[in-house]
């Protein structure tokens, strides 16, 4: 185990309607260490990315975390923080890298001016000192000659580029977490990889701690040392990456895992689907979230919450049929 740099307990975080409130995050609970990585996956909507908008605390304005929700950063209370120390703890000590790099920038800024506004806006230095940290930044990320590049407005780049401007932007402050909200969308393969490979590099040279949020499970296993599943708001498994590939417990698991297109797939076999849509966050916390998608269903899954639980050693699974008592088989109905 190394230096806990994050620490999340019982994260709760509310969008109140007029129709009801819908439980985006419900009890999520984990830690991340210095230089590791930690991955997220689930189907879209299942919270990943309101979680991570949770810890910078991003969301405030349309949804409220909870009372009894915890989020340490180096063992200070993130949901404590006064404006100053919030506007300090997001600019210098945590980076984001937003989904879409081709929006995260403003198109009518050019690329220069939004960096140096981003370091004058966190650190007491000069604009020309900014300005020269922000070039050796896009420098550091690839960007082949970046004091034109700096001058350049973001529809100008292309999409791979836009990104490593991003990640430069996260990393221009010396960042000690970057959170990535799925940062190859929109991105060809190839650029894909160089994405990854940059961000594995910088996590190498800098020892940061990485928070990587992706559909892809490709992309976990190259790139993450644990994996939390999602789903409806709920954490569902959690282990070592090697581990949950190796042994994945859980029936959503299974189904993400099923999911996965194989090369050994021939034209006339059809993808694999999870059967049904995920429940509307409003109605959940009454029961197995996945009871009405799940093959493995039965009466006690429509009527109480499974608890997370440690079934093998750092491999927590939220299963009504996954004790240390009873295991479900897969493809055992």
């Amino acid at each position: 185990m190394g230096e806990t740099i994050l620490k999340v307990q019982n994260l709760k975080t509310y969008f109140y309607l007029t129709s009801g409130t819908a439980r985006a995050v419900d009890g999520v609970s984990f830690t991340l260490d210095k230089g590791e990585t930690l991955g997220i996956v689930g189907e879209s909507g299942c919270g990943k990315s309101v979680t991570a908008k949770s810890l910078l605390r991003l969301l405030e304005k349309v949804g409220r975390i909870e009372p009894g929700s915890k989020v340490e950063f180096e063992g200070r209370d993130v949901l404590a923080m006064d404006t100053a120390e919030l506007s300090a703890y997001r600019g210098t000590d945590v980076g984001m890298i937003f989904q879409d790099p081709m929006t995260s920038l403003d198109p009518v800024f050019k690329v220069g001016y939004q960096m140096v506004e981003n370091l004058l806006a966190h650190r007491d230095m000069t604009r020309k000192e900014a300005w020269d940290i922000s070039v050796e930044a896009l420098r550091s990320v690839g960007i082949p000659q970046p004091e034109a590049r700096m001058e350049a407005y973001p529809f100008e780049l292309s999409g791979g580029m836009c990104q490593r401007v991003i990640i430069a932007m996260a990393l221009c402050c010396n960042a000690k977490l970057i959170i990535a909200d799925e940062p190859t969308t929109a991105l060809d393969v190839t650029v894909q990889a160089q994405v990854l490979d940059l961000l594995k590099d910088l996590q190498r040279k800098t020892g940061m701690a990485l928070l990587l949020i992706t559909h892809n499970l490709g992309v976990v296993w190259k790139m993450c040392d644990r994996v939390m599943v999602m789903y409806a708001g709920k954490v569902v498994e959690s282990a070592a990456t090697e581990e949950l590939y190796q042994n994945p417990l859980h029936p959503y698991t299974w189904g993400l895992w099923d999911a996965m297109p194989s090369l050994a797939l021939t034209a006339k076999q059809e993808l694999k689907t999870i059967p049904g849509t995920p429940p509307d966050l409003r109605l959940t916390g009454r029961c197995c979230n996945l009871y009405n998608r799940c093959p493995y269903a039965q009466k006690i899954c429509t009527e109480k919450v499974p608890e997370l639980k440690e079934v093998a050693p750092e491999h927590f699974v939220a299963c009504h049929f996954q004790t240390d008592g009873e295991k479900l088989e897969r493809g055992t109905l």
